[in-house]
């Protein structure tokens, strides 16, 4: 599974690594530390905290949320499967985004709870870029 820094936790959460890091202090959120010492936080604890934290609407006050180009990077938050078609969710800070793809190209991205990914709209469209 993949683990994020608290530098990375706190861009996918779209708060300042200072608020990350306090969120861990109060046990909010789990941390392990890897051999170098680094704190992480494993990716599946990640996508449980952004939409436990989208519910209650934890964004830091005043922070603006924009997107570029219209692209979201955010962290898998669900994917459910069926025969043909797929539908992935991805928390971006404060925005839920869904998308309902080809079963095949979820399989060929890889996409699975808890791993980095950039939903990128474009009109009524969403596609989903692995990171």
């Amino acid at each position: 599974m993949q683990s994020y820094t608290i530098g990375q936790a706190a861009r996918l959460l779209g708060v300042s690594s200072d608020t990350a890091r306090r969120w861990a202090d109060a046990g909010r959120v789990a941390t392990h530390r890897d051999e170098a010492g680094r704190r992480l936080v494993d990716g599946r604890d990640l996508a449980a905290f952004s939409v436990e934290l989208a519910k209650a609407g934890g964004g830091e006050e005043g922070a603006s949320y924009t997107s570029v180009r219209n692209a979201f990077p955010g962290i898998v938050t669900a994917v459910k499967l069926g025969d043909v078609a797929a539908q992935v969710e991805i928390q971006a800070g404060p925005h839920r985004l869904v998308s309902l793809l080809t079963r095949e190209a979820v399989e060929e991205l890889g996409l699975e709870v808890g791993m980095e990914a950039t939903a990128r709209v474009k009109s009524t469209n969403v596609h989903i870029d692995r990171a």
